[in-house]
């Protein structure tokens, strides 16, 4: 227990508002609390020790790698594997606290990364680096559940990714698709169920429900080929995905700043669509639809399972608890399917939906209180405005007037929603 902690509780028996025997009754509560519980900051020097500790034995052997013998070669290669799993396996049938599996098993992930492509160095193997991440990620993956261990989960998924892209665009020699990128992170989903249904509101699940969807939409990219047009259109339904996915109950808990299902959604949501607010990419759109059968196949995917979330929102919640955001996604498939070539109207549609949602994130904010999502909607009618200055014959005497009148919204919302939290206090 802090000092600071038990300075607080003299203070308040100095001033008699508790009694002795209550502030060592509640000193007592706050020992016994937390005995058994892991030190965070201990677990999270031990990461960074194992990182260390194995990023030095490589440089000292790296200093006088040339000088070994292949067999010499061969058994530093797997020295750090043979280690990293004696420490593994000590942790799992002794049952260490979670430092020792955090530590143990990250240190084993480097060593099994380290140990291929040394034994690849040595031997000569050829091999793409693609397939490298690929068989890495397929080792390590089972030690995610074994050990249960947020570090090595992280780092599955930070690999996944990084394969997914490796695959999908740097490697421009062959046209594969990272599909095996869908069953590694369809494969850390119960993980992180279950991380989300233990302790809802811990720093440990801000940090992957904010890697999950940042790697989802880094990886999206990867299974877009020639059908460019149709990239637009799987990225604004998986933006619609993750927005509906923030919003389920078993994230109510979660602050919004801590969603990053909610925030990835909704902001590329918006972007996506304040990029069709502007003529040239509907006249840049091709005239009839010849997709590949990957870019579809995929689209259909993502846009079932898109509705297959919001139709179990609804189920839920309920119709009115579904907002705008959440159905931005099916408003642009429509428009872009159905209305593509009807000249001005998907423009003028599109520019209305954006107004749309900054008016709706006002009307979220003004609800719930919150400032920060009051201002994002009057952000977004701002740049929307501000967007259409660059292809509208605007006088500067009129944009100077619609700066102002910008401007002094801000202000009055603000002010207004001050002075009602106010009253609502008192």
């Amino acid at each position: 227990m802090s000092s600071k902690f038990n300075k607080e509780l003299q203070t308040l028996v100095g001033d008699k508002i508790i009694s002795p025997e209550l502030a060592d009754k509640i000193e007592q509560y706050y020992a016994t609390k937390d005995v058994g519980k892991p030190n965070k900051l201990f677990m999270i020097f031990g990461i960074f020790g194992a990182l260390l500790v194995g990023s030095g034995i490589i440089l000292m052997l790296a200093h006088n790698w040339d000088d070994f013998s292949r067999l010499t070669k061969t058994i530093l290669a797997f020295g750090p594997l043979l280690l990293g799993q004696i420490l593994t396996g000590f942790s799992i049938l002794k049952d260490k606290s979670i430092t020792w599996k955090e530590a143990s098993g990250t240190f084993l992930f480097f060593a099994v990364g380290a140990c291929m492509a040394l034994v690849s160095q040595i031997y000569n193997i050829p091999g793409e680096l693609g397939s490298f991440l690929l068989t890495w990620i397929i080792l390590c993956l089972p030690l995610v559940y074994l050990l249960r261990s947020h570090a090595v989960a992280l780092l599955t998924i930070l690999l996944s990714t990084y394969y997914a892209v490796e695959v999908g665009l740097w490697n421009y020699r062959n046209t594969e698709t990272p599909w095996l990128y869908i069953a590694f992170i369809g494969a850390m989903l119960p993980y992180y169920y279950r991380l989300i249904t233990t302790n809802t509101t811990s720093n440990t699940v801000t940090i992957f429900t904010w890697i999950l969807p940042v790697s989802i939409a880094i990886a999206l990219s990867a299974f877009i080929g020639r059908s460019e047009d149709l990239g637009f259109v799987m990225y604004i339904t998986m933006f619609g995905f993750l927005y509906t996915i923030g919003r389920l109950p078993v994230f109510k808990e979660l602050r919004t700043l801590r969603n990053g299902f909610l925030i990835i959604g909704s902001l590329g949501t918006v972007v996506s669509l304040m990029i069709f607010s502007f003529r040239w990419i509907w006249d840049e759109l091709p005239d009839t639809f010849t997709y590949d059968t990957q870019e579809l196949y995929t689209t259909v995917v993502i846009v079932v399972l898109s509705i297959s979330v919001l139709g179990y929102a609804i189920i839920k919640k309920g119709i009115r608890a579904v907002n705008l955001f959440q159905v931005a996604f099916v408003i642009f498939l429509l428009v872009y399917f159905l209305l593509q070539d009807t000249g001005v109207l998907p423009v003028v549609l599109m520019n209305a939906l954006v107004f749309a949602l900054g008016m709706s994130a006002i009307k979220i904010g003004a609800d719930k209180f919150n400032f920060g999502i009051l201002n994002y909607g009057l952000l977004i009618i701002s740049i929307l405005i501000i967007c259409r200055f660059f292809d509208t014959g605007m006088s500067f005497v009129v944009r100077g007037i619609l700066f102002v009148m910008v401007g002094a919204g801000f202000f009055l919302t603000n002010y207004i929603m001050l002075k009602k939290q106010q009253r609502i206090k008192k």
